[in-house]
């Protein structure tokens, strides 16, 4: 039946080894419409599949990027045992980090006239790529110049920038941050690796991608990475790559390729080729052959076509292919299906329903027979007209008849309008929900198709408008909404439509696509004022998804100006004022736009928000509780309110709307880890790690659940397993500075000063802003002795943050030490004007009092901070110290006695009792809690870290208050060589000083002991 030379080629391929060098791994079919690609394409199949242990996978120009078609791959070879688990498991993790990037819009990270609050510029690599991209839409969209002269590349890669600091912010683990902003990045390589593993279990994969004359533009850089590059892996031997398409393979992309290409041109038939198809159908008589011969011009789907009709009914004239189609639908000797043939030709494809709708009831029983029509295509359920017999059939009827073209069109455009509105029926009215579902998204590309055949010009307008929420989904729908608007323009012959066609389709192209399209409208005349208005809150949008919020209220404002009476523009509005940390607007416009339209959930759920950051919480209850009313499947109402719970310490409560979330969307990060919070916050630790694990678990390299399960191991004391999630947290994302502090703490505790020093310094260079870890660098210098680099950082940190009373309040304590006793008052009196209840600036200023005599200044700070939190052991402590100096023995035993009930297992505690109880003339009680503490310091000194080092420092004092010398020497000399840092030193020396003090008879031990010390330190 002729093509026996090109079966026979691809045929032979099975009977050769794919490791022999010259192994034709990668054909590529092609020939014009009508030649027989995709005919011979399925026949390549069905010889695939007739081998032993052979899978296939077909995938036409039902995709529209690289994602598709993996997406493709994987259902069709899933369909044959041998799914693609990982890159399916991937995939649905793209979707859904991607969706959590696009539903959170990052607040802003400084205010007005706050230090940092000026924008950084974009990276040199952002740049370079805004100003290729943006030259390339100038070459490939009519009229782009226009305007892309106009785009500052600098602005448009500094949104690449914001993107890709608002997701490090929002997912917080690096390789979810590539995975969104680079999606191949992620998946191709999955995709590849389960593919071997189906190689391996198999002893051919054959790959087949047809209509690649509109696929490649998209497919062809994937196909030859995956082909022959290696930066997502490589391609097993053994699986073989088909194309099938009308034009020559883009030598830019294939040209140092193409001599690995086997290439398979098919051309009309030869004569004998016809003549031997014909003969298959009992064409044999010489004018029926002559006449199929001149029809045809031997185009193969034309010879089949007459073929298997009667082709003696005599000549026709005019056209080739649109007389062929004429004397198709003649030699059919029903005309009711004659008339359904050409009724079925109109919509881009034909289910069984469709074709009941448009074929005449006498013929409404005959969809069999429409799907066994040479030029029918099934797939799936449905089916589709071969384009050269499509293109003739539309041009036959739009020429013949333009009222019943119209009336046709229009009869289609309500059957998917009503198949549209049912599916909107569960959905809701939210056109954000609408474009995300598949099912309805569908409906409505053909919908517009017929609108824009029925009336091309009048419906332009509402075409174009909805190109605005295309681009709010993705490429691929921009794309597919692109090839519509085209696609209707060639088949009613209307010039806008193509140009408009081709000018999105460009546009897709584009680094930014969204900005493109959008300005692309904006500029559009054809577009009336609710779609402008539509325009400019879309484009808000995205202004919005970069941190660009000043942008987006322009945008915002002039969508409000167009379309004052639209809800979406007030509640972009009024999101883009919450963005700016302007709530009472934000409300006054979400407020407006649940006026307009009461069932918007999303505005309720934005001015709930807004409530919230105004302390507002009955209000924002309401308004996260009408969301939730609205939409009962809203997690992140759910996990918003949850966080209005906890401000309000309903714990209880907060985590129940936790669990709601998640059960809504399992693999909603943010609620999972905000739970673990809570948890760790309620002492709950064992509930906050598996929270934190199941968060590792969805993603492994989700940096900011190790760092945070880090953070529980570390309040459990197992700070061996705190630092390595923490090591791990920044193996995945070496920039985040968050974790790196946090770790610094923890070296600190554990009394690691150089390593906690290092980490500090790295938290600052990653952002010179960060007056947190200036603060903390600041305490780890005063700790090794380093006073005036100390004084340095924390002031750098105030300078950065006026109101940073922490850092105020270490920097007195850095004075004091220093013996700047004056600067170091101003600090503390600094800290408690921005904290008045700041307990421990009021510990810290009244053991200064002490140490300067003002025993009575010291004893009302002391009071002050007691009376603020009553279970403060060590400012009880401090109060003893001064009422024993002062004589008062009964307030200094009260005080005692009230930190060993606070906290018996504190060596220290027992220690000064006993030091109160012997000066107020108890020996016997003294001795007891002297007793209490030997026992308490010896125990912790056994062990390693931070509290051993405290309690050998105890057991030095200890034994200075017991006048055992000779012990005291001994435990000097241990804690020495220890070398536990300068400051460790110095308070130990401080401590001697003040037992000397409140103990005078402990003198002479005391003195060889602080002389060792001194010495020490003398010595660095």
């Amino acid at each position: 039946m002729g093509r026996r030379g090109e079966l026979a080629v691809f045929r032979e391929t099975f009977a050769r080894d794919p490791e022999e060098a010259d192994f034709p791994f990668l054909f590529h079919v092609r020939g014009n419409g009508g030649v027989g690609k995709s005919t011979l394409v399925r026949q390549w199949e069905s010889t695939a599949r007739e081998q032993p242990s052979v899978v296939t996978a077909y995938v036409d120009d039902e995709v529209h990027d690289a994602l598709e078609a993996m997406e493709a791959v994987s259902a069709r070879l899933g369909r044959q045992g041998h799914p693609l688990k990982r890159f399916d498991k991937q995939l649905t993790t793209y979707r859904q980090r991607r969706h959590q990037a696009e539903s959170v819009v990052a607040a802003p990270q400084s205010g007005p006239g706050e230090p940092g609050a000026a924008a950084a510029g974009p990276s040199p690599s952002s740049t370079v790529a805004a100003q290729v991209g943006l030259a390339g839409l100038g070459a490939l969209v009519p009229g782009a110049a226009l305007f892309t002269g106009a785009v500052d590349p600098q602005q448009v890669a500094l949104g690449a920038d914001r993107v890709r600091a608002m997701l490090n912010t929002r997912l917080r683990s690096h390789d979810d941050v590539q995975l969104v902003m680079n999606p191949l990045t992620g998946l191709a390589p999955v995709f590849l690796d389960d593919l071997a593993e189906v190689a391996e279990e198999c002893e051919r994969v054959v790959l087949f991608f047809d209509v690649y004359e509109r696929t490649g533009p998209v497919l062809d850089t994937w196909l030859r990475t995956i082909t022959f590059g290696d930066e997502y892996g490589s391609l097993p031997v053994n699986v073989q790559i088909v194309l099938a398409g009308q034009l020559r393979l883009d030598t830019r992309v294939w040209g140092d390729r193409l001599g690995q290409v086997t290439e398979v041109s098919l051309e009309v038939f030869s004569e004998e080729e016809a003549r031997t198809l014909l003969a298959t159908h009992g064409v044999t008589d010489e004018p029926s052959i002559e006449l199929v011969l001149r029809l045809s011009g031997r185009l193969p789907l034309l010879v089949d076509m007459l073929a298997r009709s009667d082709p003696g009914g005599g000549a026709a004239t005019g056209d080739p292919s649109e007389t062929a189609v004429e004397r198709f639908l003649k030699w059919e000797p029903d005309p009711e299906r004659r008339e359904a043939a050409l009724a079925c030709a109109l919509p881009l494809q034909t289910d069984e329903d469709i074709y009941r709708a448009v074929v005449p009831e006498s013929a409404a029983g005959s969809y069999a027979w429409l799907r066994g029509l040479a030029f029918v295509s099934p797939q799936a359920g449905r089916c589709r007209y071969h384009d050269v017999v499509r293109a003739a059939m539309l041009r036959l009827q739009r020429t013949r008849s333009p009222a019943r073209w119209q009336q046709a069109h229009t009869l289609l455009a309500d059957v998917f309008r009503q198949r549209r509105l049912a599916v909107e029926a569960d959905l809701g009215t939210d056109p954000e929900d609408l474009w995300k579902e598949a099912v309805w998204r569908e409906h409505r590309l053909n919908e517009t198709y017929h609108l824009l055949c029925a009336n091309p010009r009048t419906a332009l307008a509402d075409a174009l408008r909805e190109s605005a929420h295309a681009i709010g989904l993705d490429v691929a729908t921009l794309r597919r909404w692109a090839q519509i608007l085209g696609g209707a323009g060639l088949d009613t012959d209307t010039a806008a439509l193509v140009s408009w066609g081709e000018r999105l389709e460009a546009a897709a192209e584009q680094e930014q696509p969204g900005a493109v399209v959008l300005t692309l409208l904006l500029n559009a005349s054809e577009l009336d004022a609710s779609g402008r208005a539509l325009a400019y809150t879309v484009r808000a949008e995205e202004y919005r998804h970069v941190g660009d919020a000043g942008s987006a209220l322009a945008d915002c404002e002039a969508a409000v100006a167009l379309a004052p009476d639209a809800a979406r523009p007030h509640a972009g509005l009024g999101e883009t004022y919450r963005v700016l940390g302007r709530y009472e607007e934000s409300v006054a416009s979400c407020t407006r736009a649940v006026e307009i339209d009461p069932g918007y959930a999303l505005a309720f759920g934005s001015r709930g928000d807004a409530y919230r950051n105004l302390g507002r919480h009955d209000e924002a209850f309401a308004d996260f509780g009408r969301a939730i009313e609205i939409d009962r499947r809203y997690a992140w109402a759910y996990g918003s309110r949850a966080r209005v719970y906890e401000a309000l310490e309903r714990h209880e409560e907060a985590l129940a709307d936790y669990d709601r979330a998640l059960e809504i969307d399992p693999l909603y990060e943010w609620a999972v880890g905000s739970r673990a919070q809570l948890f760790e916050r309620m002492g709950r630790y064992e509930e906050a790690l598996a929270d934190y694990d199941r968060a590792v678990e969805m993603d492994p390299q989700y940096a900011w659940a190790r760092a945070g399960r880090a953070q529980v191991h570390e309040a459990m004391g197992r700070h061996e397993e705190a630092l390595a999630d923490y090591d791990r947290a920044l193996d995945i994302d070496p920039l985040y500075e968050w974790a790196v502090g946090s770790r610094a703490q923890l070296f600190e505790r554990m009394g690691r000063y150089e390593e906690a020093l290092a980490d500090y310094d790295r938290a600052v260079v990653i952002d010179p802003e960060y007056a947190w870890a200036l603060g903390s660098r600041a305490r780890v210098k005063k700790d090794m002795g380093r006073p005036e680099e100390a004084v340095a950082d924390y002031s750098r940190a105030v300078e950065i943050l006026p109101d940073y009373a922490w850092a105020f309040q270490g920097r007195a304590q850095v004075y004091a030490g220093m013996g700047r006793h004056d600067e170091a008052l101003a600090d503390f009196a600094r800290a408690l004007e921005l904290r008045p209840g700041y307990g421990w600036a009021l510990g810290n200023r009244g053991e200064l009092y002490e140490k300067l005599g003002r025993r009575e200044d010291a004893v009302a700070d002391f009071t002050r901070a007691i009376e603020i939190d009553p279970t403060s052991d060590w400012v009880l402590g401090a109060r003893a110290r001064t009422y024993l100096c002062m004589g008062r023995h009964e307030d200094a035993l009260a005080d005692c006695a009230r930190t060993v009930e606070i906290d018996p297992r504190d060596g220290w505690n027992q220690m000064l009792y006993g030091v109160v109880l012997r000066a107020a003339g108890d020996a016997p009680a003294a001795e007891a809690r002297f007793a209490d503490a030997l026992r308490l310091f010896t125990e912790e000194g056994a062990g390693a870290g931070d509290a051993a080092v405290n309690a050998r420092q105890g057991l030095l004092v200890l034994h200075c208050a017991l006048f055992d010398h000779g012990a005291a020497a001994s435990v000097a000399d241990a804690l020495i060589a220890l070398g536990p840092g300068r400051n460790l030193i110095e308070e130990a020396v401080e401590d001697l000083s003040l037992l000397g003090t409140l103990c005078p008879e402990a003198g002479p031990g005391i003195e060889p002991v602080t002389r060792r010390l001194r010495e020490t330190l003398r010595q660095g």
